[in-house]
């Protein structure tokens, strides 16, 4: 399997996601902003966490803007699989690959830590190998990690079946750790292949870490 990791100025995330894909056997190459397309052959595309361009407008507004995500779009709309991680997701909102936008944490403080997540919905490559209603422990480290979208677009989004993760406690009930509409932690698109999440399953990857819940969530992909 042959991966694409995007990385923008500001991208710190890149090559945790280039040692987890590797981990699972995958060939990964690290694809610089200014490139305008994607290698050949490749199966799944990786917008990775950071701060691109600092973050100075919003969050991965800026980024939408680079060369290579033309032909990410363009990946995206032929079927091809696309995940983006905390940054990457806020610059697939952004780019409008996926539904939604980010608001700054309702805390107004930036978040560091480990937190679970309940499996919401497992018809979709990235949790295919995970249940409905299984708990996993996943980092998390976001300043505008505050998931919003309006009424009728989170109707939508449930009519859908587009939330894959929601925040929970250990024992698997919901709680809202960022102000994130309806405690969402992860969606995709309604085609299924573009996903979006704050956590981090690329550093999840090992028990020495402190989790590798990671594993099987983007081990996913490879079947």
């Amino acid at each position: 399997m042959k991966v694409a990791v995007l990385r923008f100025p500001g991208t710190n995330c890149e090559f945790d996601a280039k040692y987890a894909f590797e981990k699972l056997g995958c060939e990964v190459e690290i694809i610089w902003h200014k490139d305008e397309k994607l290698p050949e052959n490749c199966d799944l595309v990786v917008v990775p966490g950071g701060f691109s361009y600092g973050d100075y407008l919003r969050s991965g507004a800026i980024a939408r803007f680079a060369k290579i995500m033309e032909s990410v779009k363009e990946f995206a709309n032929n079927g091809g699989k696309v995940l983006g991680i905390c940054n990457g997701f806020q610059i697939l909102l952004e780019a409008g690959l996926l539904p939604g936008a980010m608001k700054r944490n309702d805390t107004l403080h930036f978040i560091s830590k480990y937190h679970h997540l309940k499996v919401v919905d497992n018809n979709n490559p990235l949790l295919k190998l995970l249940n409905i209603g299984d708990v996993v422990n996943i980092p998390v480290a976001h300043h505008d990690g505050n998931y919003y979208i309006d009424e009728a677009g989170l109707k939508d989004l449930e009519k859908n079946n587009q939330i894959l993760l929601k925040y929970c406690n250990s024992n698997g009930d919901l709680t809202n750790m960022n102000g994130s509409v309806s405690n969402i932690a992860g969606i995709c698109n309604k085609d299924r292949n573009v996903f979006g999440l704050m956590p981090h399953p690329e550093r999840a990857m090992e028990e020495v870490l402190g989790s590798s819940d990671g594993l099987n969530m983007l081990k996913g992909f490879l079947k």
